[in-house]
């Protein structure tokens, strides 16, 4: 089985990697095969247990987020797709450092309410786009053997770093949201479309209000292991169920 894993930023994968003083990344956890640079972004092919990797980071936003989505399953054949990275929090339960895994996804920077649709929706499309049902089994399973607290909800994205607390109101009061980050909907609409099961999962790096910048720089790097700690257990999971 191949597997695509991916964040946002380096700093999202870099747990999974050792770097050097070039800032060249070397595979710490999987056993490395190549890199290939394909779309002006690189993938590392590797191998954890009797999986298949192709690991990499988008950067930010909607559309690289699409794009490298789109390679992992249209060029390097990925049959899953797991993100791993940080957001801010709406809900007001959360904490920074807690591990949001995402239900189901909107956009809620998409408005064409001036034609009588609802925020977040496109006609032929739809406002949410729920999460694989087998991968958000297998996480709350790993969530159980390791004794790690995660809360599910619903991540909503926009091109947008929010800190601002009536942005951050308005964007609770519409869609529900539990955490909003920049790209995990683009990702889940490219999976959907495509019929690649998909998992996003988020550690909160802050609290998308007046501090948010202040905290994110601060807490970005412990919430990214949180997060890619989750992934690599996940993975686990997946290759013991492969090869049973």
């Amino acid at each position: 089985m191949k597997i695509g894993i991916m964040g946002a930023m380096v700093e999202e994968i870099d747990p999974f990697l050792e770097s050097s003083v070039e800032y060249e990344p070397l595979l710490k956890f999987f056993e490395a095969k190549e890199r290939v640079d394909y779309g002006g972004n690189s993938y590392y092919l590797a191998r954890y247990r009797d999986l298949e990797i192709v690991l990499c980071y988008s950067k930010i936003g909607k559309v690289f987020a699409s794009l490298t989505a789109s390679t992992l399953i249209e060029h390097f054949g990925c049959e899953k797709v797991l993100f791993s990275g940080v957001a801010g929090a709406i809900n007001p339960k959360l904490k920074i450092g807690d591990l949001v895994v995402a239900t189901k996804l909107c956009q809620h920077d998409l408005d064409i309410t001036a034609f009588g649709h609802p925020h977040g929706y496109v006609p032929e499309g739809r406002v949410y786009v729920e999460a694989d049902r087998e991968l958000l089994h297998i996480s709350k399973e790993v969530a159980k053997s390791k004794d790690i607290p995660i809360h599910g909800g619903i991540i909503a994205t926009g091109d947008q770093f929010v800190a601002d607390k009536k942005r951050k109101d308005w964007i609770a009061k519409t869609f529900e949201a539990d955490a909003l980050e920049m790209e995990g909907a683009s990702v889940a609409v490219v999976c959907d479309a495509l019929n690649t099961p998909f998992f996003i999962l988020r550690a909160i790096s802050d609290s998308a209000n007046g501090d948010a910048v202040e905290d994110f720089d601060e807490f970005l790097k412990e919430s990214s292991k949180r997060s890619s700690s989750f992934i690599l257990a996940m993975l686990e999971k997946i290759a013991q169920d492969v090869k049973s």
